[in-house]
């Protein structure tokens, strides 16, 4: 790919002229262009620091990048899948950069990082990063710049310690973790010193304007989609669920100082509009957003949705999407047993599955797609046995909608009241015995790879000394083959693959992320875990 592509991008904001003493800095995504320039995140901060006088900014992707500064004094990752650190560490070798901080001097930039792995835990990658941003990029992202400014000349000790004052940044390499044992359990995590704040709170962002695209191009992912965030956060609470928890509180895009100018500004430059969200229907004005989007002069415009809440189907919604170029509607329903939905705390009724399936077809859409989950704390055999059958019954009410389950195994996610579960070992199983009972009846069945889903709750409930493992499974590649190569390596230096993916922590432990604070107290996350585990304990 040769940088015209950047010649076809449409913006959606003015880039300003540096100042001839502008901070270079290069901000990164670790992946090929196509995927990070659709990245939500990744295009508002770009633009965000682009915008900026102060600022000489420059993007790398891993395919393609801009005339990069010789000297930079930043480097940024938006970090949104796991598994990309492995291209953190090919652009940072590309550019002769040390993979770890403490081998890094004054003549190598800052590494900075954000995005959701890392706000949620950046233990596993720590030791690659001099500064990592927890959580919301509108106040974090001016305040880390405008302090970095007053310090740019000094030496790297007093950058980091004085960028260690700013609420929400992080600077691993001034805090000191002790284990009981080299492959045992975190005996302490404290800083190094007095002025070092020993905990660190997530930044949220307060406000009910939220993010829409800042470029348009027919090279993204999803070609020419101009993107806006109705609602950040969810209020449903599911109690393994990272999005909403993370996230707290529910926040809703204004409809007429946000949404609706967002979308006339986006609708200027293409026909494509994605709503985004992890609960979109549930924004107050959904129904006065989607009058909206229906008036005949955008019928040429083509929509689409994020997941939505079920209870939330109606024929007008499909009606809608219909006409708008949309064929198929995705829903989370986690489990065809009430009795697990109610462990996870997922407010929903076979009847109201059934109702969107038969909305959905009414309203015009050919496909519907559940997601659903197995190896949830409390989850027997007779729960898959209810899983079936509720997808047969949807098929029943709605014959002719082409009907998928998408299914994963639960994976354990820091700062959730199920954070102490292990990942069910018999959840590979259950998936090949839903793929088994699902096929006959012509319903189409999309497993996620059990694999994946053992890699994920490594890096989601890793700490640092995963930082040796990530180095040597860069060399192996990057299956489960891999991994469990190079922790026989590492045996008697790290714990086992099982401490971190299988086994169930004891509240009273000592996690990886207790110095990284959430929205939520841990009291609050025992609180809602011990009342799922009442709900197991009465349905025995």
């Amino acid at each position: 790919m040769t940088s015209s592509v950047f010649d076809l991008e449409r913006l959606l904001f003015t880039p300003a002229t540096p100042n001839h003493d502008a901070i270079p800095l290069i901000y990164a995504f670790p992946n090929e262009y196509t995927v990070g320039i659709t990245s939500l995140g990744y295009q508002v901060v770009w633009a965000t620091l682009a915008m900026r006088e102060d600022l000489q900014v420059s993007r790398l992707f891993t395919d393609i990048r801009e005339q990069l500064p010789r000297h930079p004094e930043l480097l940024g990752f938006s970090m949104s899948w796991e598994l990309d650190y492995v291209n953190i560490f090919n652009l940072l070798e590309s550019l002769e950069i040390p993979l770890r901080a403490n081998s890094r001097n004054r003549n190598h930039p800052l590494i900075f990082g954000g995005g959701p792995v890392l706000t949620a835990n950046p233990e596993p990658y720590a030791e690659f990063f001099d500064i990592i941003l927890l959580g919301d990029g509108e106040n974090l992202l001016g305040d880390f710049i405008d302090t970095y400014k007053k310090i740019r000349n000094a030496d790297r000790e007093t950058q980091l310690k004085t960028l260690s004052q700013v609420p929400g940044i992080y600077i691993p390499s001034l805090y000191v973790i002790e284990y009981v044992e080299p492959d045992g359990e975190i005996k302490s995590i404290n800083p190094i010193a007095a002025e070092i704040p020993p905990i660190i709170q997530k930044q949220t962002y307060r406000g009910n304007t939220l993010s829409t695209s800042t470029v348009v191009t027919e090279k993204a992912a999803w070609e020419n989609i101009y993107m806006v965030e109705v609602v950040r956060s969810c209020p449903e609470m599911c109690r393994f669920c990272l999005a909403s928890y993370l996230t707290l509180p529910f926040r809703t895009a204004s409809l007429e100082t946000s949404l609706i100018p967002g979308i006339e500004r986006g609708l200027t430059v293409t026909n494509r509009l994605g709503l985004l969200g992890a609960s979109v229907t549930q924004h107050p004005e959904f129904t006065e957003l989607l009058d909206y989007i229906s008036q005949p002069k955008y019928d040429d415009v083509r929509l689409s949705l994020a997941s939505v809440r079920t209870n939330t189907v109606t024929v007008k919604l499909a009606q809608t999407l219909a006409k708008r170029d949309t064929r198929s509607l995705t829903i989370a329903v986690e489990s065809g047993s009430e009795k697990v939905r109610k462990i996870v705390n997922k407010k929903l009724e076979n009847d109201e599955i059934i109702q969107a399936a038969i909305n959905a077809k009414a309203g015009g859409l050919s496909s519907l797609k559940l997601y659903g989950m197995v190896g949830i704390p409390g989850e027997e055999a007779e729960d898959l046995d209810a899983t079936v059958k509720m997808m047969q019954t949807v098929k029943k009410a709605a014959p002719g909608l082409r009907l998928t389950l998408g299914c994963s195994t639960f994976v354990p996610k820091s700062h959730t009241p199920f954070q102490w579960f292990g990942v069910n070992k018999q959840a590979e199983k259950r998936l090949q015995l839903l793929q088994k009972q699902l096929k006959p009846q012509g319903i189409e069945f999309r497993p996620e790879s059990y694999n994946w889903s053992i890699i994920q709750a490594l890096l989601s409930r890793g700490d640092r000394r995963l930082s040796l493992l990530l180095e040597l499974t860069r060399d192996f590649g990057d299956s489960l083959g891999s991994y469990k190569r190079a922790f026989k390596q590492l045996k008697g230096q790290i714990p086992d693959l099982d401490f971190y993916v299988h086994s169930n922590w004891s509240t009273e432990k000592i996690l990886p992320w207790n110095h990284l604070q959430g929205p939520l107290p841990q009291s609050t996350l025992i609180k809602h875990l011990a009342e799922a585990t009442n709900l197991e304990l009465n349905h025995k």
